[in-house]
């Protein structure tokens, strides 16, 4: 199932934003933002030019997650949205398929700090709840990165875990993350 495929009304809209399935055609703006040091050292992987990065990007079990988020047109970030099965004992575990999701963004730097991030995530977390009928959405971030943990606070999900030297850098470093959650209910009680 590709994005494309979700039961969802693309594309998703907002005030400002709209948002939709990425195509390869993406790739090269969303390559311009993905590159800079400032975004790609907590991106899970940095292709070293862009046209390893198109290539990876057009791959279909990543176009199968990935959205792009536009403002007047422009692609500013992208969203991630893997639609999972919850862990269920074997007598249930079949009423467990498809009943959550991890998500995930990046931003272009130059459109920072004006809600836009906010706004698209939330507006993706909408869609999680109403449209897909999700019972519970999470998000993974290393410790260190700041503005993504906060953004996962300002729209209302919770920390779940707090993880110690887990998760190798391409550094060299083992670094800490986080893991945040949000269940349906929550979401609905902070409306």
């Amino acid at each position: 199932m590709t994005a494309a495929d979700l039961a969802l009304p693309w594309p998703l809209t907002t005030d400002r934003l709209r948002v939709r399935p990425a195509t390869p055609e993406d790739a090269s703006v969303v390559w311009r933002y993905r590159r800079l040091p400032e975004v790609g050292r907590w991106m899970t992987g940095l292709p070293t030019d862009e046209a390893a990065f198109a290539a990876q990007f057009a791959e279909p079990d990543r176009l199968r997650v990935t959205l792009v988020v536009e403002r007047d047109g422009v692609v500013v970030g992208d969203l991630m949205i893997r639609v999972e099965d919850g862990w269920g004992q074997a007598e249930v575990a079949e009423d467990a398929k498809a009943t959550q999701a991890e998500i995930g963004w990046a931003f272009d730097p130059a459109v920072q700090g004006n809600g836009l991030a906010t706004e698209a995530v939330e507006r993706l977390l909408e869609a999680c709840f109403t449209d897909l009928g999700l019972r519970r959405v999470t998000a993974l971030c290393f410790a260190d990165n700041a503005p993504s943990w906060r953004l996962m606070e300002r729209v209302g999900m919770r920390r779940e875990g707090d993880y110690r030297a887990d998760s190798l850098h391409r550094d060299g470093r083992w670094l800490d993350s986080y893991a945040y959650a949000l269940l349906r209910e929550e979401w609905a009680a902070g409306r």
